[in-house]
């Protein structure tokens, strides 16, 4: 009687547990629902853009996820960002923009296509704002769009030029005896370089130089037009340090006034027409865009779809910040089987990874353009593997300030024979053939498995050269001297013939509807990802190496963590690599 007892009453207490549950979830999502509906815009209103949580292309939540954005979502997407520009443009609630950032935590690409949404907002008439503690040069890049940029009388405007800095590592392998084998194609001067060398070659230095020089270029030309100040006497500015005090950023034409944020918002109610007793009416751009994702732009039965391809690489699923072959070649897939679709852009933003993988997603863009037309847009960075998936479209996109290129291949296997000896460990191993001990990471690599890493890497990069001299109509002969590794930004790349056209995402979507004959039309978005409470679930299980990664970065400091993070990539790193051969850090 006593074990029932207890059955029943455990049995009671988890249907009370799940009618609370189910109750609360419930109440959730009507809370969610009545907050969407509150979002109003008030006469005479201001949008404030604060870009200060990580911007993605694209979040993917679904509109009927009652939990999406619920928990933990941070990242904030330039699709939705720009879309919501887009439609203040014609609100006539919306009177004026007020961009109120530091800080911009987005790639040079994404703050440039904001910038020229901006350009577009301004067209209607209205005005700009821009208030500012901390300029840095991509804040500065953005705000200089502006009609009036204003400072805070102790602030900072970085206005210095652009520069990278590259960390090699042959040193530090040796101290601890944990070394990255690198295999590679014999005529790369700068892949991988950070593991063979102490310093960087003179054709790597050159690479980077002409790279940096070329983004640079595009970002004073667009501030040179926003701000009318010539091009020649900005790099003057520059190389003066002519905007390190408020003072002098006055003086050098980069700012309009130094005033304090009150006096800030006292300029706002002047542009508004509201006297210094009117409150502001202030709209959040996150509450804006919930608004704006109701009104489509473009509207018809016949759409346009967009596949977004975001982050490294990898064999597998793939996510939101993952490329894997599943997700998406379903999403190529769905949107070449929906009759609705009549062509496809694939919004590519990669630094690379896994070989396989970018040619399993190329040879989908392959039989996906035999259907229908293909048109790729590139972000921030559409390089190594990025490139490799872009290569077989009709026609190629990429934005002035793209990073792009670096065809080449390699790989890197961990080795710790090094270490092993010095703390006394010696490794042993039986097989029952002569290469059934393919390698041991506590044995040196032997000449054989050597060579047979290297037949790989050889075959992976004629088959890349293949992929770029049929996707580009050249030889593979003109495909290899475009290629060693060499990184190129969107206007060499263009010059040289890499891509088609200079443009945004929004100009690769116009080609692509071009191309399937269609006047009027919609857009689709791919991939679908997980719900908010699928990736709730998942955030629950690794919230605890989420800690630890911020417990260890605030103990040894950020530029220590990044060396710690980039071995450990490297040594993570499986199957031959189509990736950029370093981590590219411009500042």
């Amino acid at each position: 009687m006593k074990f029932l007892r207890n059955l029943l009453a455990a049995i009671l207490g988890c249907i009370i547990a799940f009618g609370i549950v189910f109750v609360m979830f419930f109440v959730f999502v009507s809370i969610l629902g009545s907050a969407e509906d509150t979002v109003t815009v008030k006469d005479n209103s201001v949008l404030e853009l604060q870009l200060q949580q990580p911007i993605s292309d694209y979040v993917g939540d679904n509109a009927l996820d009652p939990f999406a954005g619920g928990f933990f979502e941070q990242n904030q997407g330039l699709d939705e960002i720009l879309h919501a520009i887009s439609v203040a443009k014609d609100d006539k609630d919306i009177r004026g923009i007020s961009i109120n950032n530091n800080f911009i935590m987005a790639g040079l690409a994404q703050t440039q296509a904001i910038r020229k949404a901006l350009e577009d907002f301004k067209e209607s008439g209205k005005f700009i704002y821009t208030y500012g503690d901390f300029y840095t040069q991509k804040d500065y890049y953005l705000a200089s769009v502006a009609d009036s940029v204003f400072l805070n009388p102790v602030g900072v405007l970085d206005f210095r030029g652009l520069s990278s800095e590259v960390l090699f590592f042959k040193d530090l392998q040796e101290k601890t005896g944990v070394k990255i084998e690198v295999i590679r194609h014999g005529k790369y001067k700068s892949a991988v370089e950070p593991f063979i060398a102490n310093e960087m070659s003179e054709a790597n230095r050159s690479q980077i130089q002409e790279l940096l020089g070329s983004l640079w270029n595009s970002m004073i030309g667009d501030i040179s037009k926003g701000r009318n100040i010539g091009p020649d006497d900005l790099n003057t500015i520059a190389d003066t340090l002519g905007g390190r005090s408020p003072e002098y950023a006055l003086a050098s034409g980069l700012v309009d006034d130094i005033v304090f944020f009150d006096q800030y918002e006292g300029k706002l109610r002047k542009a508004l027409g509201l006297g210094e007793d009117k409150d502001l009416n202030v709209v959040r751009l996150q509450d804006y865009v919930i608004r704006s994702n109701k009104k489509a732009l473009k509207k018809g039965k016949d759409k346009v779809a967009v596949v977004f391809a975001q982050g490294e690489i990898l064999y597998g699923e793939g996510g939101p910040d993952v490329i894997g072959q599943g997700i998406i070649n379903k999403a190529l897939i769905d949107a070449r089987e929906d009759d609705d679709v009549k062509a496809i852009v694939l919004r590519v933003n990669s630094p690379g990874g896994s070989a396989l993988t970018s040619d399993i997603i190329w040879r989908e863009v392959e039989l996906t353009k035999k259907v229908k037309p293909v048109v790729v847009s590139m972000g921030n960075v559409a390089a190594s593997g990025g490139y490799y998936i872009s290569v077989g479209a009709d026609k190629i996109f990429a934005e002035p300030t793209t990073i792009t290129g670096s065809i080449g291949v390699f790989g890197t296997v961990p080795n710790m024979a090094g270490l092993a000896e010095d703390i006394g460990i010696n490794a042993e191993q039986v097989g029952t053939n002569k290469n059934s001990v393919e390698y041991s990471l506590f044995e040196p690599m032997d000449d054989g498995f050597r060579s047979v890493v290297q037949e790989g890497i050889e075959s992976t990069y004629r088959t890349f050269l293949q992929r770029v001299a049929q996707g580009r109509n050249i030889s593979v002969q003109e495909a290899d001297s475009l290629a060693q590794g060499r990184v190129w930004s969107g206007v060499d790349a263009q010059r040289i013939g890499l891509v088609d056209e200079l443009g945004n995402l929004e100009d690769a979507i116009a080609e692509a509807a071009e191309m399937a004959e269609l006047t009027e039309y919609g857009i689709k978005k791919f991939p679908k990802y997980k719900s908010g409470l699928e990736r709730f679930m998942e955030d629950l299980g690794g919230a605890s190496a989420k800690v630890k990664n911020d417990i260890i970065e605030d103990e040894i400091g950020i530029e220590a963590y990044s060396i710690l993070k980039e071995v450990k990539r490297a040594m993570q790193q499986k199957g031959v690599q189509a990736r950029m051969p370093f981590v590219l850090n411009i500042k």
